[in-house]
């Protein structure tokens, strides 16, 4: 029987608090397979699951699933009880579930969350965004510029269900969560990476538009299918669209005439003009087409890719990349943003005497840091792990400044 993979990342409130010594029971069917715990940085190890062979995702058909459910019950002492229900694992994929445990003192009872199916598989109503754009007698407001931001704020409903609650999610979360949602990570990268730059782009003009909130609403984007993008609440993430998401995160599409990101139209199977095929994607990818060649297949030969400003709502900018044996004023901040880093992940090994110089004991700890946040272990630091790093600091630091406040 084919093989996928499962890590479970485990929190207290936020990601600069992981719980260790948390109980994670997988179950399937009601019956139990396995017990296990989290180290001290808050994770599982990897755990090996049996799964649908991945020739059930490669194409469109709804005979199998293409792949297998598992269902999750998180537990640690004086904090909540999470079940997560339908944990999606693929042939050869690593899935990578976080799992958010609140306080008993916050008063919340124990959770039961379902993960819905991904949008290739499930029934969900068809995307109208095309037809809302040229309905709309509302003129956008735009920005001055193409920002990502740290976060935005996702209505989990359609716009006008004003019961549905509203979540800040960070953006490039965001970004891996609707990947994820939307198609399926056996796919080939360059595929991936295509879709994944549709995604940017769409999400990218609501916020340049500010589509919602010139219509009076109090959010960024929805996750219906029918107005927006699937954003599946716990959602599973998968390490080959994460592993492209913090590649290109800041990248999106756009037409060269114009200067707002291409609000990048999307459909399982579909030839009508104007939109992206998912499947017609993966049969590019298939022949060899690159990313680039597979948006202009869809939206024209006028498209390119640009790089959008990344907010920097955050400690330090990243200026280079940075590896064994360099050393500057950029490692001695990278050696200490690590130790402060240490004190909620005391995983990572201690820099035991930051000079600035990119020793072997750094690059130990940045491949920790890499591993335990689902980076590409290198061992060097490029703009992908910088700012995961500048992120995580504020993270923790923020958490500090609550407590001693």
């Amino acid at each position: 029987m084919a093989k996928g993979y499962l890590i479970v990342n485990v929190y207290s409130g936020s990601v600069a608090n992981p719980v260790r010594g948390a109980s994670v029971v997988i179950s399937k069917n009601g019956r139990d397979l396995m017990t296990t715990l989290t180290n001290e940085n808050g994770q599982t190890e990897k755990i090996t699951l049996d799964t649908v062979d991945k020739d059930y995702s490669m194409e469109d058909q709804k005979e199998v699933r293409p792949y297998e459910t598992y269902d999750l019950l998180v537990s640690s002492l004086g904090l909540t009880n999470v079940k997560l229900e339908g944990v999606q694992i693929f042939d050869e994929i690593t899935s990578i579930q976080d799992v958010y445990l609140a306080s008993i003192d916050e008063e919340i009872i124990d959770k039961v969350e379902e993960i819905t199916p991904n949008t290739l598989w499930g029934d969900y109503p068809p995307n109208t965004a095309l037809d809302q754009e040229n309905e709309s007698g509302i003129a956008p407001i735009v920005l001055k510029q193409v920002i990502v931001p740290k976060n935005i704020v996702v209505h989990d409903g359609i716009p006008s269900n004003n019961n549905a609650p509203n979540y800040v999610v960070p953006f490039i979360d965001y970004i891996k969560n609707v990947a994820s949602s939307e198609i399926y990570s056996t796919w080939k990268e360059e595929t991936i990476k295509a879709n994944v730059l549709a995604i940017i782009s769409f999400t990218l003009n609501r916020i340049f538009t500010e589509w919602y909130p010139s219509r009076g609403y109090d959010f960024t984007i929805t996750s219906s299918t029918s107005y927006d993008q699937k954003y599946t609440r716990n959602g599973t993430i998968f390490e080959p669209i994460s592993n492209v998401v913090d590649e290109i995160f800041a990248n999106y599409i756009r037409y060269g005439i114009r200067t707002e990101p291409l609000l990048a139209h999307y459909k399982s199977d579909t030839k009508e003009e104007g939109y992206l095929s998912q499947w017609g994607s993966k049969a590019l990818g298939d022949r060899g087409y690159t990313a680039l060649e597979i948006l202009r297949y869809y939206y024209g030969n006028s498209i390119n890719i640009y790089e959008a400003v990344v907010d920097e709502d955050y400690p330090y900018s990243f200026k280079r990349r940075l590896e064994l044996g360099d050393c500057s004023e950029d490692v001695y901040i990278l050696q200490n943003t690590l130790n402060y880093i240490r004190g909620s992940y005391p995983g990572i090994p201690v820099i035991s005497n930051p000079t600035g110089y990119f020793d072997q004991e750094t690059k130990n700890a940045v491949l920790t840091f890499q591993k335990v946040f689902s980076l590409l272990e290198t061992g060097e630091v490029n703009y992908q792990t910088w700012y995961k790093l500048s992120y995580i600091l504020t993270a923790v630091s923020n958490m500090a400044s609550s407590v001693y406040s």
